[in-house]
């Protein structure tokens, strides 16, 4: 264990190093998101982690859906671009810093996931060499939530049985807690507009009918592509077992429709994972 803050390696690069100027980017792109009537509980939400430029708008659609909720801890599932290891990674340290602040890490709720598998790991891969995938979350969660703390996870491999075991070890620890889980993850990658869009439509689709098992087995035959193919089945597996049984999709876009150049292009998209409220016919 170490006591490390783990400071911001993307900041400048991924989106703005000023605290000011960050505050009014992240401002920008939730105030330009629109409120969505969403009847029910949030558990999980979906966003993009590319630069803000390519990808702040697409996120901002599911962090705009979560502003002000009450939610104590949040659990942050990336992919490591960086490093290959086969663990699921919390990091051991204290907290992760941006710009815009410093958020602690909830040690205890780490601490009992490590105790329910010896998969699940305290350690810093995935956390360092400039991975951005989980640190450019935390400036929309810090601009729409008041006080939480995170559980930051990088999956090293996306595994079933990673899949699995995460799942449900989230579902434990985190039964009638106030929470939120994340799933960062972009969708294909540089391919021309047209091929890109129609792999991406299968990832929306499964996302949308709320269906991680057909779209694990899609992502394996490669019709469909997620750098975070891993965290985002996790985060459906988990919400389901949280009590979510509806899933929306909210806004898909890719670089070409910010650059222009359509010739290879990065997907993204964002997603809600709710827990419907029952209606009443009486």
């Amino acid at each position: 264990m170490n006591s490390n803050i783990r400071p911001p390696a993307v900041a400048g690069l991924f989106y703005s190093e000023k605290k000011t100027d960050l505050d009014r980017e992240v401002a920008i792109y939730l105030e330009n998101a629109p409120q969505i009537d969403i009847d029910g509980r949030i558990i999980g939400i979906i966003a993009p982690h590319a630069g803000y430029m390519y990808s702040g708008g697409v996120a901002a659609r599911a962090y705009r859906q979560i502003l002000d909720l009450d939610i104590d801890v949040v659990t942050i599932i990336a992919p490591s671009h960086r490093e290959y290891f086969t663990e699921i990674s919390i990091y051991d340290g204290f907290a992760y810093t941006t710009p815009l602040g410093t958020t602690e890490v909830h040690r205890e709720f780490a601490q009992a996931l490590t105790d329910i598998s010896p998969q699940i790991i305290l350690s810093e891969k995935g956390h360092r060499f400039e991975e951005h995938a989980l640190e450019v979350q935390l400036p929309f969660l810090q601009k729409v939530l008041d006080r939480f703390r995170i559980i930051p996870i990088v999956m090293g491999e996306h595994s079933s049985d990673n899949i699995e075991t995460l799942a449900t070890a989230l579902a434990t620890v985190l039964k009638d807690q106030k929470s939120l889980i994340v799933a960062s993850s972009d969708l294909s990658h540089f391919y021309n507009a047209a091929k890109a869009e129609t792999m991406d439509q299968i990832v929306r689709d499964y996302i949308t009918s709320f269906n991680e098992d057909d779209l694990f087995s899609e992502l394996r035959t490669g019709k469909c592509e997620m750098c975070g193919g891993g965290p985002v089945i996790a985060c459906m597996k988990a919400s389901k077992l949280m009590g979510a049984n509806k899933s929306r999709t909210l806004l898909y876009r890719h670089s070409g429709d910010v650059t222009g150049d359509r010739s290879e292009v990065v997907g993204y998209l964002s997603a809600l994972l709710y827990r419907e409220k029952a209606r009443s016919f009486e």
